[in-house]
């Protein structure tokens, strides 16, 4: 006589016997010993990352593992409640759209929001995670607090002092600038502790003075001021194929330095959705030779530097430990350091 099992039941893992235990699931290996055809991650009980309890079929994985047949990794300690997990398919490079994009080919050029996911073939992609941290956090388990950045008041700085400067150039797709006006939209800034703030509405309007105190005052009312000052100009020519010119000026202390550039939001954004925006219907996203884009137009004299190059990073307070002969003089939510002679 001999048993024929229902499928999940066998003997130590493998049909027959007397039936009695129970099969537990089957992933790829994270790691195994080659097929005779050199062939790696077969499917494997438990993925080779955990041991089955054949009493109930169900995988007790190790630590750093989990899910069905301990397929997929855990993030560690649940990214400290600062972060989440992400699969690396979903890993983005950037915090901005213009950290991939960056303009230095025409096909890296135009508009956007977010870091940018790039294709990913590798056979774990889907299974490997790791953490994403949210704003003014940092580290693999995002247990660490980003410290401010500031510049390095040591460097010699070139005379006269300039601010960075920022040129958003939008183009109607019919090449008539008037065709925004009365639209609304909307810019994002993310800070050098990686928080994102997008704008109020901007109505635009027709008058070159009024649209550029609008979008001042859009930034400059960003939460915890965010931004502390700016100055913005706008050249809306008469001539649509020239686009429409908006230079802004970091000029304030809290926005010294290098910056993120600005994310244009100009897609509809409605009920249930913000900043309630009606987006720019027409605007210019590909073209032969111009499209909308952000460009850095000036870099700016400062640079930015964790602890402004003069003072370590203290990552449970989330603040500067300066070197002698520095010190802190707090302004806001940030802090710059000053030298003492």
């Amino acid at each position: 006589m001999k048993c024929t099992c229902y499928p999940g039941w066998g003997l130590a893992g493998k049909e027959g016997g007397d039936c009695s235990e129970r099969f537990c699931a089957s992933e790829l290996a994270w790691v195994d010993g080659p097929t005779k055809n050199g062939i790696y991650h077969n499917y494997a009980e438990c993925a080779n990352k955990g041991v089955c309890d054949r009493s109930a079929g169900e995988c007790t994985c190790f630590p750093g593992f989990e899910g069905k047949g301990c397929g997929r990794q855990s993030c560690p300690g649940n990214c400290s409640g600062h972060g989440t997990c992400e699969f690396m398919k979903d890993l983005k490079f950037g915090k901005t759209f213009h950290d991939y994009n960056d303009g230095s080919d025409y096909s890296l050029s135009g508009l956007g929001v977010g870091g940018q996911v790039l294709s990913d073939k590798s056979w774990d992609n889907d299974r490997a995670r790791a953490c994403a941290c949210d704003g003014e956090w940092t580290g693999v388990n995002c247990n660490m607090r980003m410290c401010p950045v500031g510049n390095d008041i040591m460097d010699v700085v070139p005379s006269p002092e300039v601010p960075q400067k920022q040129t958003i150039t939008l183009f109607d797709a019919n090449e008539i600038n008037s065709n925004f006006v009365g639209q609304t939209f909307a810019l994002q800034y993310t800070s050098q502790s990686n928080q994102t703030f997008a704008t109020k509405p901007i109505v635009w309007d027709a008058d070159n003075d009024v649209f550029a105190s609008k979008i001042e005052s859009a930034l400059m009312e960003l939460p915890y001021r965010a931004v502390d000052d700016v100055n913005v100009d706008v050249d809306q020519h008469s001539a649509g194929s020239a686009g429409v010119i908006i230079d802004i000026e970091f000029t304030g202390d809290i926005v010294e330095g290098q910056q993120h550039k600005l994310e244009v939001l100009a897609e509809k954004c409605s009920e249930g959705c913000t900043p309630l925006i009606t987006g720019l219907a027409n605007i210019r996203t590909w073209h032969a030779t111009d499209i909308s884009t952000v460009k850095i137009t000036t870099s700016g004299s400062h640079n930015s530097f964790e602890c402004g190059n003069r003072g370590k990073c203290n990552y449970v307070t989330g603040l500067c430990e300066c070197f002698d002969g520095f010190g802190k003089s707090i302004l806001f939510d940030f802090t710059f350091d000053t030298f003492t002679p």
